[in-house]
């Protein structure tokens, strides 16, 4: 049996935003402030321990501390996991 590639029909080249239960495009500016919003209302009504990370093992060294980082120092968790281990 042969591998199979799915190729998408069309490719996002823009940030889409859900408003109305319908996806429209958005600049990036509003959909990263839109995602930290929902972090920040998630972080803020049930504690940082509802918020986890998962880091990739082909990732630097550098860019998994700065995950760590980022979950312990702005999101409040030590809910950090890695796929290192398999």
């Amino acid at each position: 049996m042969g591998r199979h590639r799915h190729r998408p029909k069309a490719r996002l080249t823009e940030p889409l935003v859900r408003e109305r239960g319908e996806l429209r495009p958005a600049t990036w500016g509003e959909a990263l402030t839109r995602a930290a919003d929902g972090f920040r209302t998630s972080r803020d009504v049930h504690g940082g321990r509802s918020i986890g990370v998962f880091s990739c093992s082909k990732s630097t060294n550098e860019m998994n501390f700065l995950a760590q980082k980022l979950a312990r120092s702005v999101f409040g968790t030590n809910n950090i996991d890695s796929c290192n281990r398999t």
